[in-house]
């Protein structure tokens, strides 16, 4: 099955356009055609034509940029949907799939049935498809993309011959080559003596010939459905209790857990979902600081989410899904056995059930001399501590807007009010000249040097201070601990 227009028709399944349309792509400093719909390729428009060539030739173009991330996950949609007429369903290029209906196509009439139904429930799902079928992979791949048909069994050649060399998909040099050569379809390969092929375009073209007539096997190589990381218990009388509850989920976790390690992943996401017997469910949502795939860690942090449920008049079944799973390879084991790192996490993950994991962030080091860009804010739950700190002076713990104070001169002012208290200096030390970085732009720095102090009052506030000598000001911006 090709889909010449898949990206297209994806776009205009949900958004019918009427006349000309086109999906656009970024491509070496301009934008070009991906994808074209029936009106604009009868409009004289082709893929891989400029954006600007192809309004000039067509003023009514709709056009809006394409998706290729998006496209691949609908390619795949299609091959889950075409499991429905066999099991080996395999991808083929960006734009097609492949079957082997060897053994199934009984089960829907004949291979002519089958033809017919996948042609018209594809159409009125809006794609545009062609289909060919063949004993060889490579010889159904010819006939969907240049003539779209059956070969006859046993007989490929008889429905290759009139084809053009580029159905045997090969690289678009050696097909040029080959017609230079008057070698314009594939019974003109065949006639040509194979010796002569072999030495002027190498193996791979004899290979591409041979698996079209079927004189090389060529498998279909289907993709396996991604793991699913769910379990469920049916219980045969209903429990209430919250003991009973987490003893069945804890259950649940040790299945769940083995096909996480099978798989070497871990869980950042869970879902619990509890049946009640009157057939409503309520849901008991975890996110976790860290992937994990630890029943013992993971159990307890269900607790305060199962005691909030109302069983009703009793749960009969309980179901846990991981809903996100992040990569978890195996570890090396060591004799040096450190929990804190764990009960971090765990920490993390009891306070963000609460308040979100969000809304739990930290502060890590920033390489920056510039005390507002020293550090950057993360959430916790994402990132790891960073290193130390780099700097040869302490900064407060405490870094606010700057505040303007009464001061006059370079040496901090021996009395001044800030916050509507008095103050007055008891030591100061410094001065620690900062330059601002000139490669960014910052309208807090554009006054130029600032000279911060370390100063220490008498009613016992530990303030940083700075002086701006360009523009004489003195100014608070932080408090030590």
């Amino acid at each position: 099955m090709w889909f010449p227009r898949l990206a297209s028709d994806r776009v205009l399944r949900t958004c019918p356009v009427d006349g000309p349309f086109a999906l656009t792509l970024h491509e070496g400093n301009a934008n070009r055609l991906y994808c074209l719909n029936l009106a604009a390729e009868r409009q004289g428009l082709s893929r891989g034509m400029s954006y600007s060539d192809a309004r000039a030739f067509c003023p009514e173009l709709t056009s809006r940029p394409a998706n290729p991330v998006q496209d691949r996950a609908f390619l795949h949609a299609l091959r889950r949907w075409a499991t429905r007429y066999c099991p080996w369903v395999g991808i083929e290029d960006e734009d097609g799939l492949v079957m082997d209906i060897t053994g199934s196509a009984h089960l829907v009439g004949g291979e002519a049935a089958m033809m017919a139904d996948l042609r018209a429930r594809l159409g009125r799902a809006g794609l545009t498809v062609r289909l060919g079928l063949a004993d060889t992979r490579g010889a159904a791949w010819a006939l969907a993309h240049f003539a779209e048909g059956v070969a006859p069994s046993g007989e490929p050649l008889d429905a290759l011959r009139p084809l053009p060399v580029a159905a045997l998909r090969l690289e678009e040099q050696v097909n040029i080559s080959l017609q230079r050569l008057g070698l314009r379809t594939i019974g003109d390969l065949v006639r040509t003596p194979r010796p002569s092929l072999a030495r002027r375009f190498g193996a791979d073209l004899l290979m591409r010939l041979d698996q079209a007539l079927g004189q090389q096997p060529e498998s279909v190589k289907p993709l396996s459905d991604p793991p699913h990381y769910g379990v469920r218990l049916t219980l045969p009388e209903p429990i209430g209790l919250c003991d009973d509850v987490m003893a069945g989920a804890g259950r649940l976790l040790d299945r769940l857990c083995e096909k996480l390690t099978t798989q070497e992943t871990g869980a950042r996401v869970l879902r619990l979902t509890l049946r009640r017997v009157d057939q409503d469910c309520r849901s008991v949502d975890l996110r976790l600081a860290r992937p994990l795939r630890d029943p013992g860690r993971i159990l307890p942090l269900f607790a305060r989410g199962v005691a909030e449920i109302d069983s009703g008049f009793g749960i009969d079944q309980l179901r846990l899904e991981a809903v996100e799973v992040e990569p978890l390879p195996m570890q090396q084991a060591s004799h040096v056995v450190s929990d804190q790192k764990e009960r971090l996490d765990d920490l993390i993950t009891r306070i963000g059930t609460r308040i979100g994991l969000e809304n739990i962030r930290r502060f890590l080091p920033a390489d920056s001399h510039i005390p507002e860009r020293s550090f950057h804010v993360a959430p916790a739950a994402a990132s790891e501590p960073g290193g130390n700190w780099n700097g040869q002076r302490p900064r407060p713990l405490r870094i606010f807007p700057p505040e303007p104070i009464a001061g006059t001169g370079p040496q901090p002012p021996r009395n001044f009010r800030w916050r509507r208290m008095p103050l007055s200096v008891a030591r100061s030390t410094g001065p620690e000249r900062i330059a601002p970085e000139w490669w960014l732009e910052d309208e807090a720095w554009q006054s130029g040097l600032r000279d911060y102090w370390h100063v220490e009052t008498r009613q016992g506030r530990r303030l940083w201070l700075f002086h701006t000598p360009q523009t004489p000001g003195w100014f608070v911006q932080g408090e030590f601990a």
